[in-house]
């Protein structure tokens, strides 16, 4: 089965901001470009396609507030982009479902071998959140279907 992966937005990119910038600072920097940008604040003698694609420009910059500025989108989202990370710089071994994987009543989890000799480990509490998960030996990255 073929890895689908969903192309998002950089919302950080959009605003021009860093994931490390404080609140305060992502609001600053979409206050200045929804500014900017704002279809209220355009020049009368600007042709049609650019008044068009500084409309988008806003609504994107908008879209891209609403995410970042509230902590639980904005967690969400960063989340997200470092499982999109992780699947962009680790090659992915393989696509496994739990069904597949060995069961260890013990310790609650379940374990796969890896061809280095290492284990991948999804424990039960973990079933639900995770999608990808690494070797405890080499850098090898497996994908949970769910």
């Amino acid at each position: 089965m073929a890895c689908e992966r969903i192309i998002q937005k950089d919302w950080y990119k959009i605003l021009d901001a860093k994931p490390s910038d404080s609140l305060a600072e992502l609001k600053r920097k979409y206050q200045k470009l929804a500014l900017q940008y704002h279809p209220d604040k355009q020049k009368a003698d600007v042709p049609a396609g650019e008044v068009e694609e500084r409309v988008q420009r806003f609504i994107e910059i908008d879209q891209a507030w609403k995410i970042l500025g509230n902590e639980e989108t904005k967690k969400e989202y960063d989340l997200q982009q470092r499982e999109t990370n992780l699947t962009n710089e680790w090659p992915l071994h393989a696509q496994i479902s739990l069904e597949d994987m060995s069961w260890n009543e013990d310790e609650q989890c379940y374990t796969l071998s890896c061809r280095c000799g290492g284990n991948y480990t999804v424990f039960r509490s973990e079933t639900r959140d995770v999608s990808l998960v690494c070797c405890d030996t080499c850098s090898l990255v497996i994908e949970i279907l769910q």
